[in-house]
């Protein structure tokens, strides 16, 4: 069982090696170049046009190596293909993400140059479809309790869990598309939360917490996005070669929360993810901020030179590689931590 994760993680890796090298030279040749931002750091302004839509590689290697190490584990193990089996909701809730609101931005920025993309209420909507419709899955299927870190109980959330966990998907998706503008940083720290999530539900499916029916499944998918991530390092570190779009940080962050939810790892999300996390905070507080100061003084100002918060540090002079090593490194203490404060449910 410990090795399925490795496989996983191998086969992913080496499905984005091969995959790349075509795929890379077809978006040129198609001109499906990134729009950067005009108001962005003045250094990102050399990366316009840069081949976007990189995810798509991501993504189809990911559910490639899940979806075929997980029917060959099915039909050896007579687990059956019922709704007992993880690989149907996590294949909803990640490539629900990309597909609906994820691949359609890219499609609209790179393809029909509108650097706006999908409007923000297209986008809110649905992702409240996908987090209300995964929400209730979870909710029939593994009840309405989440685990509490640090000790062996769980906090049953009753008649809120529904909307408490439509507001976490819609939330972490969109943390994890606003963790995304960084050359490698949103792979970097992917790699390491996916692994951090591999080895929890590893050792709740070898120590019961979980069958394996529905552990085992959401082992590879961790391990397989983990090493389609490593893959697309390779071409998406500073000077990034692609980059993977909305189609891909979708896709990461509906893998994110869909495997917390469907573990009931909920609570493990502040910690795992903690730097997608404070992407959105920071956004969220400089223009609260801005909006207070403006009202109050007259004058819009500012907490951050600029958000999200990997913006900020770039501006205070940290060089790329820099902030992707400070993001991965505590994203690893952090996962570590993750990892250790699940010991009572192994």
């Amino acid at each position: 069982m410990y090795l399925y994760g490795v496989y996983a993680m191998v086969c992913a890796v080496a499905v984005v090696l091969l995959v790349m090298p075509w795929f890379l030279p077809f978006l040129k040749k198609l001109k499906f170049g990134q729009t950067i931002y005009d108001l962005g750091p003045q250094a990102h302004l050399a990366k316009q046009g840069t081949p976007n839509m990189g995810g798509i590689v991501t993504a189809l290697a990911t559910v490639s190596v899940t979806v075929v190490m997980t029917v060959i584990l099915t039909i050896k193990r007579g687990w059956g293909f019922s709704l007992s089996n993880s690989m149907w909701p996590l294949l909803f809730i990640t490539v629900g993400c990309m597909a609906l609101f994820g691949f359609p931005d890219d499609y609209i920025k790179d393809v029909k140059k509108d650097h706006e993309g999908l409007k923000p209420k297209q986008k809110l909507i649905g992702q409240m479809i996908i987090g209300i419709v995964f929400s209730a899955f979870c909710y029939q299927k593994l009840g309405s309790d989440v685990i509490i870190p640090f000790t062996s109980i769980t906090w049953d959330l009753g008649i809120f869990y529904i909307p408490i966990m439509t507001v976490l998907v819609m939330f972490i998706t969109n943390s994890a598309n606003l963790q995304d503008g960084v050359d490698g940083i949103l792979s970097s720290v992917t790699i390491v939360g996916m692994i951090a999530f591999g080895l929890i539900t590893l050792f709740m499916t070898v120590g019961k917490s979980l069958t394996e029916a529905w552990g085992i499944p959401i082992v590879l998918l961790c391990f397989a996005l983990a090493g389609a991530s490593i893959g697309f390092l390779r071409y998406n570190r500073h000077p990034a070669k692609i980059f993977m779009g909305d189609t891909g940080s979708m896709f990461i962050g509906g893998a994110m929360v869909g495997v917390a939810m469907l573990t009931k790892t909920q609570f493990l999300l502040i910690l795992i993810s903690f730097t997608c996390i404070m992407s959105s905070v920071s956004v969220m507080l400089q223009r609260g901020y801005f909006k207070y100061t403006k009202k109050k003084y007259g004058e819009g100002r500012r907490i951050f030179k600029m958000s999200p918060l990997h913006h900020h540090f770039e501006l205070c002079g940290m060089k790329e590689n820099q902030i992707v090593l400070m993001y991965a490194a505590v994203t690893l203490v952090l996962s570590v931590l993750a990892v250790l404060s699940m010991t009572k449910f192994y």
